[in-house]
């Protein structure tokens, strides 16, 4: 079992509890410790920790889709019967969905629950062979400023936003010293692609592009010789990071018709996008440690009304008001791009597609690179 004993996940099969104190977690409970008539392959609400089974052999799964030639993933939050040999496949079956709690009686009860769950949980990160992913948004900077100790790193081209922004947020927190700036080429793409396709099985371009600055980043933190990489994910998802949540129910991209309604969309959204990110930083030799997913942060962000989550304008309000308690204002206040076009990974791959003779006039051209790298 990873991220959790197996004793926890036992009591929250047992109590249908779907945020029951963990940072995620997916495995086997054994047969005996719950009431079914066999071995359990299990995996979290949320899917903050991937797990594979075969189609073709259902007794066998793994963490790791490398090692199945069929991998499928179990989905967030589902339960799966691993038979004995010979036996009948069973089906996978929801255990868990995502709480629909009341929303806050009033916005200071609401910002102090954000505050207790954000800031404890930063602050239990081990610092021990931790560095900290840092694009100088307010995200990464609330999970460095909860490992004041662990170096930070920050990826992408020279002249990016990210590693602008990460040195400009640097300098405001007094951790330049502690920032380490990885600057890629294109020779590193080219290289990297089909090292991410081969660990997620993903060849679109989003995913890749994504995964890009990620993987590379992951890559020079191992070689340092760290083994986690403590990173922001989740907090865009949970606290109304995104525009189309800001402009519900006016964004075609969303079907809800309240900001809460769609912020749970868009969570909806993380297992499919942690299974690419741990894949990736996992091939790259680290262990993603995500503080701004664990079970109590989802769990006050979920109580959020619309006023504490965007007004239109500023976005993440909940939690940039604990940012306004530990970081500088520039800091606390800062956007961030996404990692794919913060760091540059997107144009420069598009660039290099481009140059390989896969125009924009073409369909997918990008897509169509990646498979060209990979004869996928």
């Amino acid at each position: 079992m990873r991220g959790a004993t197996p004793e926890r996940v036992e009591d929250a099969f047992e109590r249908g509890d779907p945020l029951p104190g963990t940072a995620g977690f997916a495995g086997r409970l054994d047969a005996g410790s719950v009431a079914c008539d066999g071995p359990l392959l299990v995996r979290d609400v949320l899917g903050r920790q991937p797990v594979f089974f075969s189609e073709r052999d259902p007794t066998t799964w793994s963490f790791d889709p490398t090692d199945l030639d069929d991998p499928k993933p179990l989905p967030a939050g589902h339960v799966r019967q691993l038979p004995s040999r010979g036996e009948a496949e069973t089906e996978s079956v929801r255990a868990w969905t995502l709480p629909d709690p009341p929303t806050f009686d009033d916005d200071e009860t609401a910002l102090d629950a954000v505050d207790d769950a954000v800031l404890r949980s930063v602050r239990a990160v081990d610092a021990a062979d931790t560095a900290v992913a840092f694009s100088g948004g307010v995200d990464s900077a609330l999970v460095a400023a909860g490992i004041p100790d662990a170096p930070c790193y920050v990826a992408g081209f020279e002249g990016s936003h990210d590693i602008e922004a990460a040195r400009d947020a640097a300098e405001a927190m007094d951790r330049d010293r502690d920032l380490r700036v990885v600057e890629f080429t294109h020779d590193d793409l080219v290289r990297a692609v089909p090292e991410i396709v081969a660990a997620t099985g993903r060849t679109n371009a989003m995913d890749v592009q994504i995964a890009l600055p990620l993987y590379l980043v992951a890559e020079r933190v191992a070689a340092d010789g760290y083994d986690r990489l403590a990173v922001g994910q989740g907090a865009d998802e949970l606290f109304g990071g995104y525009a189309k949540v800001a402009n519900a129910p006016d964004d075609h991209r969303v079907d809800a018709e309240t900001v809460q309604g769609a912020t749970r969309e868009v969570i909806a959204t993380l297992p499919d996008q942690l299974e690419r990110d741990v894949l990736a930083l996992r091939a790259a030799g680290v262990e993603p440690v995500a503080p701004l997913l664990h079970d109590d942060v989802v769990a006050a962000a979920l109580r959020l009304p619309d006023r504490l989550l965007t007004d239109g304008e500023e976005r993440k309000i909940a939690l940039r008001r604990t940012a306004d308690r530990v970081l500088p204002a520039a800091v606390a206040a800062a956007d961030k791009k996404a990692v794919q076009y913060g760091s540059l990974a997107a144009r420069e791959l598009d660039r290099l597609a481009r140059r390989a003779g896969f125009k924009r006039r073409m369909d997918d051209h990008v897509g169509q690179y990646v498979r060209s790298l990979t004869n996928r």
